[in-house]
């Protein structure tokens, strides 16, 4: 396929596409797949010397739309794409993170754009600039009535914080009702926990 002319190349790959998609077993095919996006900045320093990270950054956010497609086509429930983790937003510089960010905000937009698909921001958007957060914030409010194919865009995101923010909204809860701290301690359950994760409802990923 390097050799064959441009071309005649997309009409063979497309062939090997389908002929894969046919021998899937639906039944074995998982529920949820996440994947995370990683090696922009090395990927625009060998392709494109010279040229600013933001290239890096669009050729990532491209490849995902792609791969986006492709868990459409084999029917997919639920993807995450990891874009962005609280490490990586904390250790970045800002000449690095605000390009950065351009595309992500871009990328949701477009997924949101396509009516296809639910789209769902999940990660501590807090730790974002004001206006970065609140256009995340719409794009995925626009998909909220979707029925499609489920899409999670984890953007600051980190374990440790999820698990912070799941524990201050159970809390809350149990506050609310009346619990005391003590009577919480003792009968707290994983179940529990679960409820109150970004990703609540959702089944965990089978693959990632």
């Amino acid at each position: 396929l390097d050799h064959a002319p441009r071309g005649l190349a997309r009409v063979m790959y497309r062939f090997y596409e389908n002929r894969l998609r046919s021998q899937f077993e639906p039944s074995a095919l998982p529920c949820h797949v996440a994947v995370l996006a990683d090696g922009n900045r090395r990927w625009a320093r060998l392709n494109a010397p010279g040229q600013s990270l933001e290239v890096g950054y669009q050729a990532g956010a491209d490849k995902l739309r792609q791969f986006v497609q492709w868990c459409e086509e084999v029917g997919i429930q639920v993807v995450t794409l990891w874009v962005l983790s609280t490490d990586n937003l904390q250790r970045s510089r800002d000449e690095e993170l605000v390009p950065l960010l351009e595309v992500i905000v871009h990328l949701v937009a477009d997924l949101a754009a396509t009516g296809k698909y639910r789209v769902m921001v999940v990660g501590d958007l807090g730790l974002l600039p004001a206006g970065c957060a609140a256009d995340l914030e719409r794009a995925a409010a626009d998909t909220e009535h979707v029925q499609g194919m489920h899409i999670n865009v984890a953007v600051s995101y980190g374990g440790r914080h999820e698990l912070r923010d799941a524990m201050r909204s159970l809390l809350a809860e149990e506050a609310r009702k009346g619990t005391t701290l003590d009577s919480l301690a003792e009968s707290l359950e994983t179940d529990q926990i679960s409820q109150h994760l970004y990703t609540r409802g959702q089944p965990d990923p089978d693959l990632i």
